[in-house]
């Protein structure tokens, strides 16, 4: 059974319920003949992955739905082998190569090199270039982008990426400068609720428009998060009024017990039983960078004032690590041993 959020999620750019005037944009661009390279930013949940496959709806047609999934095989240079998902069509490929972290560069070499050299196949296409949709760019190392970059300027006629990211601000110059850039904001929680009730309205349930406007403060603005909330609300409630709780994520949960746990007891035996849990979290796919802000904010409530600096400076510098390193854990749990440090040394100075 499909989620909402993928069960009613836009199939063309008349369909989009918000930003309006972007989508106008977008279909000029695709309708203009000279589509660019983009880079489509903005906060997780404001609907950039729907409004590009919307895009690609326009510029290409309805084969664009037409998706595979096929698992490929790289090898780097030291022999080691890669296995590495691309959901693809006739028109475009879709690729993620931040999952397998600092050996993103031999994916975007050979993958987009493959494609970039391949002519399109349908000769009926509206377009004589195929498109490359790439995940999580911001994530991308400094040489899988200095290799992307290369790729632009080379394959330029048979290809256009569009990148996807949340902010531009580990996008290196040289793409920015040669991609349009186009911002996402996050939808308004009018917008929300909008969409929520709309949504409601598909499935049959009677609406509640103070519980959707506690959904949509809820969830920070991110419509994704939002629609899922709502349909847990409603999965796990016969009867739903405004006061009706709003169920938590799992994974938050798990991070509130963690915070409760570090402040408890500040030992080694402590810090493995923690270990667990953040291993748990990571191979439910919550990212390390998401695990670390979500720690630091429930641990701010639950510490005194001098020391919510001192926790939100070592968090920046731990997620600096992870998007460093490849170990992940590693930092995670050093972010946990130094928090009770500074606990410890906290309730020390106090007992003085």
């Amino acid at each position: 059974m499909a989620l909402l959020v993928d069960k009613h999620r836009p199939r063309s750019l008349d369909q989009l319920t918000y930003h309006k005037d972007l989508s106008e944009r977008l279909r000029s661009l695709a309708q203009s003949g000279d589509f660019p390279h983009l880079l489509v930013y903005g906060p997780s949940g404001a609907g950039k992955k729907t409004r590009i496959i919307c895009t690609l709806k326009t510029l290409f047609g309805p084969g664009v739905e037409k998706i595979k999934i096929d698992s490929r095989v790289f090898q780097t240079t030291s022999n080691r082998k890669l296995e590495f998902n691309i959901v693809s069509s006739i028109y475009h490929l879709e690729i993620t190569p931040s999952d397998v972290g600092n050996y993103d560069r031999v994916v975007v070499q050979d993958l987009l090199k493959e494609v970039a050299q391949t002519q399109q196949v349908d000769a009926n296409a509206r377009q004589r270039f195929k498109v490359v949709v790439i995940n999580e760019a911001d994530s991308l190392s400094r040489d899988a982008q200095a290799a992307l970059r290369r790729t632009m300027e080379k394959y330029s006629p048979n290809l256009r990426l569009i990148l996807l990211a949340n902010s531009t601000a580990n996008i290196i110059a040289p793409i920015r400068s040669r991609t349009l850039l186009v911002r996402v904001a996050a939808p308004t929680e009018e917008e929300i609720v909008d969409v929520l009730e709309r949504s409601g309205r598909k499935e049959g349930w009677k609406g509640e428009r103070g519980l959707n406007e506690r959904i949509a403060r809820e969830s920070g603005r991110n419509l994704r998060r939002a629609l899922l909330m709502f349909e847990a609300v409603h999965a796990q409630n016969e009867k739903i009024t405004p006061q009706t709780p709003l169920p938590p994520p799992d994974w938050e949960a798990l991070l509130g017990t963690i915070a409760s746990e570090i402040l408890a007891e500040h030992s080694p035996a402590q810090i493995l039983k923690i270990r667990a849990k953040l291993y748990d979290l990571l191979t439910h796919c919550i990212p390390a960078t998401t695990i670390l802000k979500t720690l630091t904010f429930k641990l701010i409530p639950l510490v005194d004032d001098q020391v919510k600096a001192e926790i939100v400076k070592w968090a920046a510098f731990y997620e600096h690590r992870v998007r460093m390193g490849t170990k992940v854990i590693f930092h995670l749990e050093a972010f946990v041993a130094k928090v009770m440090r500074v606990l410890e040394e906290w309730d020390m100075s106090m007992d003085f």
